[in-house]
């Protein structure tokens, strides 16, 4: 039980309210609420109020929100780099942040993978004769619809993450959580997992699924049907990396300030090793896919490059850690 916990839990056994608790305390209710919700911690004076009001020690309110994070096996190597301190505000600004964001940024992710479809339809209504345009009429209407939505969606990006900006030491900088902000953060990645587990069962399926509908538009034998499988499949991927993407940076929101998983200090020490690996593969996977997809105007097969590419990428890193030593 957090702090916040403890003074809901002290105040409600007394049968006060957050008014009558305040009036005590000579502060708002404001600030009693605040502190209830994890939004603020009072500061060492008001603790030391809040134990006597309730006849309680301080180590008891304390006790649980100051623990500090196990050190790590390979603690000696971080010698001589100065963890960078977070504060509750700062916390709660970061995941307020990246709720606001995860939405935008994952619609962006969407778009890209959507891009191809009015491109992939136009050219089967051509080939099936049902659409006046002509062939090279109906490629450069698609193509140019193709590259508005990838614009969009690099706009998307590039705006929030610059609002995001502030924050990127989380990912490569050893952090210290200040006290309380350890227990708040676990608190609302407890109240969050349901949710995000939610959106993962939803998003996985609609990615695997996807596929059917290709497979039912070959079976048809039929080139307008393989073109609206192909469609579908796009769409069925673009909503279940919609969710994923969304889930996935909320929760990872978390993960940074905890410093767990791919976020631990072990693993931010080969960061930038794996962001120069990043930025070379997906230049060249994007490279491939354009080149192989303007030379052979077979828009409805070269998308295969990027499930093809994601599958190869975790080999890459692999291989790369290997290479460093890792």
């Amino acid at each position: 039980m957090i702090l916040a916990d403890k003074i809901i839990d002290l105040r409600k056994k007394n049968g006060w309210s957050q008014e009558e608790l305040a009036a005590q305390l000579g502060v708002s209710r404001q600030a009693v609420s605040k502190w209830e919700s994890t939004s603020s911690i009072p500061d060492l004076d008001k603790i030391i109020k809040l134990s006597e009001i309730f006849g309680v020690s301080t180590d008891y309110l304390l006790r649980d929100s100051m623990g500090k994070a196990e050190p790590e096996e390979d603690a000696d190597e971080e010698a001589g780099q100065e963890a960078r301190t977070v504060c509750l505000e700062e916390a709660n600004h970061y995941m307020e942040a990246v709720r606001e964001g995860a939405g935008i940024i994952a619609a962006g992710v969407s778009l890209c993978i959507l891009s191809p479809v009015v491109l992939i339809l136009l050219m089967g209504l051509t080939e099936a004769g049902g659409f006046a345009l002509s062939e090279s009429a109906a490629v450069a209407a698609g193509v140019s619809i193709l590259l508005l939505m990838v614009s969009c969606a690099v706009a998307l990006f590039v705006v929030w993450g610059k609002k995001l900006e502030a924050w990127e030491y989380l990912e490569a900088e050893p952090i210290e959580l200040s006290y309380g902000v350890k227990g708040a953060v676990e608190k609302k990645k407890t109240e969050y997992a349901p949710t995000h587990s939610i959106m993962l069962a939803v998003g996985i399926p609609l990615c695997i699924v996807s596929a059917v509908p290709i497979f039912m538009g070959a079976a048809l034998d039929d080139w307008t049907a393989a073109m609206a499988g192909v469609c579908v499949c796009l769409c069925l991927v673009a909503a279940g990396t919609f969710l994923l993407v969304k889930t996935g940076l909320v929760y990872q929101s978390f993960q940074k300030l905890l410093e767990e998983g791919e976020y631990s200090r072990k693993e931010k020490r080969h960061k930038k090793r794996d962001d120069v690996v990043a930025g070379i593969y997906w230049c060249c996977v994007t490279a491939a896919y354009l080149g192989w997809s303007f030379y052979t105007m077979d828009w409805g097969r070269t998308w295969i490059v990027w499930p093809c590419a994601g599958v190869l990428y975790g080999a890459v890193c692999g291989i790369a850690a290997l290479a460093g030593g890792k």
